[in-house]
């Protein structure tokens, strides 16, 4: 059977999938083709059901919840850190809601933290690596920053305005819900728990063969250097990426009903992750 696996070029998922793009992890007779696109892409293939799974944002799933089900693994949870606003010049958190601030996409989950922040702030759509460019030109005010770019935007001239991740812990308690994996439903629960599975072991065998793993992450690392690269890949790639447990469950739970109060997501859902 050939199933589709889709997620995002950036070194953190090429990472966390090392295990199976190289054949490392038994698929036991499923044939997985790996499709790498950005993630703002993926959330909207999502629409279409067109991946049997898929990574995804979780301010994106309520839209396709009833096509997908949440994997409980494979997911980007910052604990206490997350997506930055930069500037070129210091402001005041606050005063975010009086700029222009590019964002990367707006079922990005990013763009609901920013949302959840200053829910009557400005934005318009810029691609995730050109962010930094928008701000630095003054075409943007603010700039909403996600991958790689969360590690490198001093040297782009821009600084620190507010980590949206330490915001959200300090608000709630919480980890701040990024990216997920989903399922799609028609597949049935045994492929569903199958696959899920599948996730799960890619993971661990990357952080069991972290050397391995990271140097296959470093050909989708846009230049970065490797030492960046493996402390991104340390923030994103950890043990609520295996499992994300009670805790990581009621903070996607809080977050989508944070984003449902706010109107940003237009209907409740109740965060459903296949058990497996």
């Amino acid at each position: 059977m050939k199933l589709s696996l889709a997620h995002s070029p950036d070194s953190d998922d090429a990472f966390m999938f090392y295990g199976l793009a190289r054949g490392k992890v038994p698929t036991d007779g499923l044939e997985i083709a790996h499709v790498l696109t950005d993630i703002e892409t993926l959330n909207r293939e999502a629409a279409k059901g067109t991946h049997e799974v898929t990574a995804i944002s979780f301010h994106a799933w309520p839209h396709v919840a009833d096509t997908y089900a949440l994997m409980p693994c494979g997911g980007s949870i910052g604990d206490g850190y997350g997506p930055l606003l930069v500037a070129r010049e210091p402001l005041a958190p606050a005063a975010v809601a009086d700029k222009v601030v590019a964002v990367p996409g707006t079922l990005t989950s990013a763009y609901l933290a920013l949302k959840l922040f200053a829910p009557h702030v400005r934005t318009r759509t810029v691609a995730f690596d050109r962010i930094l460019e928008e701000v630095q030109e003054g075409r943007a005010d603010v700039g909403l920053i996600i991958h790689e770019g969360q590690l490198t935007f001093g040297g782009h001239g821009l600084v620190k305005v507010l980590d949206l991740g330490a915001w959200w812990k300090e608000d709630t308690g919480l980890p701040l819900p990024l990216g997920g994996n989903a399922v799609r439903r028609d597949l049935g629960p045994e492929l569903m728990a199958r696959l899920t599975r599948l996730v799960r072991d890619t993971v661990r065998y990357s952080l069991a063969h972290r050397k391995d793993a990271l140097e296959y992450a470093m050909s989708f690392a846009r230049g970065m250097d490797p030492s960046v690269a493996d402390r991104f890949v340390g923030m994103w790639v950890n043990d609520m990426t295996v499992e994300s447990g009670e805790r990581g469950r009621k903070a996607v739970q809080t977050f989508l009903d944070r984003g449902y109060e706010a109107g940003v997501i237009p209907k409740r859902v109740v965060a459903d992750f296949v058990e497996a």
